[in-house]
């Protein structure tokens, strides 16, 4: 049996695929991505009432991580200091894969 070392693995695994699951990994980002998938645009505390216990500094940091990748829009209306976070064309496209890997989860991680 042939022994692969990290140099190996890193060698053939994407770094746009890599990118992605550090993203998502990031402690916070699938459940901020998830519930603006489920709910829409929705302010600042909307989003940490659905992601208790996160502190609002570190949801701050994730919103700001989030959109520079892309993937959020911070909405600001212009008559209010309203602000409203909503996933753009990039973060709607999870989806399906945000919905896969929970389904995964519940089949496989339950039991763990």
């Amino acid at each position: 049996m042939q022994t692969i070392n990290k140099e190996q693995i890193s060698e053939k695994i994407c770094p746009n695929f890599e990118c992605a699951l550090f993203l998502l990994g990031k402690k916070w980002n699938a459940m901020i991505l998830t519930v603006l998938l489920d709910y829409g645009s929705l302010r600042f505390t909307e989003i940490s009432n659905y992601v208790e216990p996160c502190s609002d500094r570190v949801l701050a940091e994730r919103l700001k991580e989030l959109e520079a990748m892309g993937l959020i829009q911070r909405q600001t209306f212009s008559n209010s200091s309203l602000i409203e976070y909503k996933l753009t064309k990039m973060g709607v496209d999870l989806d399906k894969t945000l919905k896969s890997l929970h389904r995964w989860s519940d089949k496989w991680l339950t039991k763990v």
